[in-house]
């Protein structure tokens, strides 16, 4: 059936035909596949996203040190370039100046990033920069992470391109928009982050915000409230703590915690007072009209989504832009925050001192080893995986299950998500993470210490 040009497009007898609606349908239905699908591998969960990186991850371990050291070079390089030269076809690429030419603090730490890697790659230099618990941390994440990014933004227009937004939104609107004061649209961005990669939700938020999809308060809310860490690492960090016999309650928490701050901290500041204004012009329509369902609205909504993808070229480019944006701009200052993070968590006692104010709350709430468990609930600022290696000498079970499952809900952390954040468009500061990284801690403090102590 064709469109008749003299019809209202908003009727509920708007009609479109079977190629532009298989257009929408089959590649959304790949991406969903790709993001969501749930497979469970030698008894354990993951999603084809991730199976898929985890083959390349093994197949190119060998060459990744050396791919992710040249990346940074190059792109410290470039950038220094681009700040003291001012090149031509760099300031008349939008591409490239958004990729280069940088604020000279971020210059700064792309040059720190960049003489890290070095240092680490080739084991020289200074050992506090490039030991066992710092840079050689730091590779092993990054060279995980440019596998992450490679797959999934050659992968990802396919989820966000073709209208499966658009048209999940729609019909889960009414429970979206008063949950957690979010646009209907952001439905399956919410459940992609939640059970992908947390890095990827992030990126996904990220385009969405930057083609106009998402406000600033919005994009902040989604990936500071639901690009948590995947389920197959909740399985890591339950049997580092020797809490994984206790998995479907561990997870079970992690999820009830998780909503809760879902639902208080878009409504908070500083969320609450970041500016609910678009970073394009944007023409979205969320309100259904009132002659058409929900789900003729959605399909059309998202045919219109479809019509503009483009073709497999423009998926390709957007791919690679996506991919070499990320790896240029995140791979060197994340190897420079991460590593100085790690070296005042792991050479300072600064940890041990700002962490005493937390010693007489996990008393109170009748936590074993308050003292040792003190440090681990809030050194997951700087790194994710940090508070179950600090716990995991604890002796007493409920504690180590209390620590894993706030160190999963708090999901503010620097070396990976935190910095793709302050690097991205998404009107966020540092002070903005570390305000929502203590505001998740309180809030989940006494849910999970309350499920600890029913269980155990």
């Amino acid at each position: 059936m064709s469109v008749n040009p003299k019809q209202d497009a908003v009727s509920k007898d708007y009609q479109f035909t079977r190629k532009e609606f298989l257009k929408f349908l089959l590649p959304s239905l790949f991406g969903v596949f790709i993001f969501l699908f749930p497979i469970i591998e030698d008894g354990s969960f993951n999603i084809p996203l991730g199976i898929i990186t985890e083959f390349f991850i093994d197949a190119l371990t060998s060459i990744l040190p050396s791919v992710i050291t040249i990346f940074m070079v190059f792109s410290t390089i470039v950038t220094i370039i681009a700040k003291l030269a001012k090149p031509k076809f760099i300031q008349q690429s939008e591409f490239l100046s958004s990729t280069f030419d940088v604020s000279i603090f971020w210059t700064i730490v792309r040059i720190l990033g960049a003489v890290f890697a070095v240092m680490t790659f080739y084991q020289a230099g200074v050992n506090f920069v490039y030991s066992e618990v710092t840079g050689q941390v730091m590779f092993g994440l990054l060279t995980s992470l440019i596998m992450w990014f490679l797959v999934a933004s050659y992968l990802m227009p396919y989820l966000i391109n073709f209208g499966a937004m658009e048209f999940v939104g729609t019909l889960l609107r009414k429970v979206i928009k008063p949950l957690f004061t979010l646009p209907g649209r952001s439905a399956i961005d919410l459940l992609a982050s939640w059970v992908g990669n947390v890095n990827v939700g992030v990126v996904i938020t990220r385009e969405q915000y930057q083609d106009g999809f998402y406000t600033g308060r919005e994009a902040a809310a989604i990936a500071t409230c639901f690009s948590t860490v995947s389920l197959p690492f909740c399985l890591v960090i339950a049997g580092v703590l020797g809490v994984d016999h206790m998995f479907p309650v561990f997870y079970l928490t992690i999820v009830i915690a998780g909503i809760v701050c879902a639902v208080i901290i878009p409504r908070i500041p500083p969320v609450s007072r970041i500016p609910d204004t678009y970073y394009k012009e944007s023409n979205i329509q969320e309100d259904i009209p009132k002659d058409m369902s929900p789900l003729r609205w959605g399909t059309y909504q998202a045919v219109q989504r479809a019509k503009q993808a483009g073709n497999l070229q423009a998926q390709l480019k957007q791919g690679t832009e996506i991919f070499l944006g990320i790896v240029f701009v995140l791979l060197p200052q994340v190897m420079a925050i991460g590593t100085v993070a790690l070296i005042i968590a792991e050479f300072t006692p600064f940890f041990q001192w700002i962490s005493q104010p937390m010693v007489p709350l996990l008393q109170l709430l009748q936590l074993p080893e308050a003292q040792s468990a003190a440090p681990a609930t809030i050194i997951g600022f700087i790194d994710m995986f940090l508070p179950a290696v600090l716990a995991s000498g604890i002796e007493a079970e409920i504690t180590r299950f209390f620590v894993g499952a706030l160190s999963l809900i708090q999901i503010i952390y620097l070396t990976e998500m935190g910095t793709l954040l302050l690097i991205s468009k998404i009107p966020i500061k540092l002070w903005h993470l570390l305000v929502i990284f203590i505001e998740r801690t309180l809030i989940s403090i006494p849910i999970i210490a309350l499920i600890a102590h029913i269980i155990y």
